[in-house]
């Protein structure tokens, strides 16, 4: 088990719960029902990237440690630019056209870090 990415996964889903609850409770008193819509999904993927980390952190002994340690490195960097893209989308409508562009650059982030996962399974 590697604590420094049992901790990050920590700190993540921590701030996946806490933004779901105030998706939940807050904004929907704020913004209108689509943007809500699209922050339930930044924080589905927050909260499933989190707990990908999560349990990587506990086989990174049985993993090709660089490889793994990049998925890791991708899952964080696309949960800050898909996640944090659809966040502030949906608290700042006018966002959209600067950041609507950027958040697939975040989904292409998770998914390479789902790849160098694969990559890091030794035969």
């Amino acid at each position: 088990m590697n604590k420094r990415y049992l901790k990050t996964a920590a700190l993540l889903g921590l701030t996946a719960v806490m933004l779901g609850a105030f998706g939940a409770h807050g904004l929907k008193k704020i913004a209108l029902p689509e943007a809500v819509e699209s922050f339930k999904t930044g924080v589905l993927y927050h909260f499933l990237h989190a707990f990908a980390i999560l349990v990587t952190a506990f086989f990174m002994e049985k993993l090709v440690f660089k490889k793994a340690r990049i998925a890791l490195l991708l899952w964080v960097i696309g949960i800050v630019v898909f996640s944090g893209s659809l966040y502030v989308m949906a608290l700042i409508p006018e966002t959209k056209s600067i950041l609507g562009p950027i958040t697939p650059i975040g989904g292409l982030s998770l998914m390479a870090g789902w790849f160098f996962l694969f990559l890091s399974v030794e035969n």
